[in-house]
């Protein structure tokens, strides 16, 4: 006698059965956990962008973010204003840093939209700097950064992440070694936005010269390294009028 339980429709059911009942418990736990989700990514870009203006606790060699303790007061106390740019127009928004660039990238696609631009003001030991916050494409996934720079768009440090680039590769764009590099460099040359290359056979590997729009490629990473050539070019341009608009101020 055949039992119920050996039926083809019995496997179907109790498949579907247990998809329904996992994917209720995932949604739940998601929703359960979003506070502290949305809490740990605004805590990682406020660090992000405090380790981009200098603001941090690197000793020697080491790499090192202000304490998580500490961040919400260094944040209020160095970052003086939020600006969102939008076209012409120019706001303020104290939340302007917590914009999705992702889905700014993608609204932009459709011409009809104006693409909301973030930047952040910081000072710090007498010095003004502007935090812009881009998104790229690496070889496996997104790759981002947090700029700032001086009203001439002088790079004044900069903080690199991504997604599941190759592990001892394009990974180490998130390393000291890489992102120092970045400090004085001008991404600008003879007042025509040029943006800065990571070039591979760089003819410069100490990175003595800052005005040849270079530093040196990371090895065995060179579509990575393409992927921030082309997310700098792109994503820093688009601040330029702005820092025009700045200079005769």
């Amino acid at each position: 006698m055949e039992k119920r339980t050996d039926k083809n429709s019995y496997t179907i059911l109790f498949a579907i059965g247990m998809v329904i009942v996992v994917g209720s418990l995932l949604a739940f736990a998601a929703s359960g956990f979003k506070g502290r989700i949305d809490e740990n990514k605004r805590i990682e870009k406020q660090l992000n962008i405090l380790y981009a203006m200098g603001v941090n606790e690197n000793e020697g060699n080491s790499m090192n973010f202000v304490s998580k303790d500490n961040v919400a007061e260094d944040f209020s106390k160095y970052i003086t204003n939020q600006l969102v740019i939008q076209g012409d127009k120019v706001t303020e928004d104290i939340n302007a840093y917590l914009i999705d660039i992702k889905k700014e990238q993608s609204s932009a696609k459709k011409e009809s939209y104006q693409r909301r631009l973030p930047l952040l003001i910081g000072e710090r030991e007498g010095k003004t700097f502007y935090i812009a916050p881009i998104r790229g494409k690496g070889l496996w996934d997104a790759i981002w950064a947090y700029v700032a720079m001086d009203e001439n768009m002088v790079v004044q440090g900069a903080f690199f992440d991504h997604k599941g680039e190759t592990a001892g590769l394009g990974s180490n764009i998130n390393q000291r070694f890489f992102m120092d590099d970045f400090i004085g460099e001008h991404l600008l040359s003879d007042g025509a936005f040029k943006g800065i290359k990571v070039a591979k056979g760089n003819a410069d590997p100490k990175n003595l010269d800052k005005t040849d729009n270079e530093v040196d490629a990371i090895a065995g990473a060179t579509i990575t390294g393409d992927g921030v050539s082309a997310m700098l070019k792109s994503e820093l341009k688009l601040y330029l009028p702005y820092f025009k608009k700045l200079k005769v101020h």
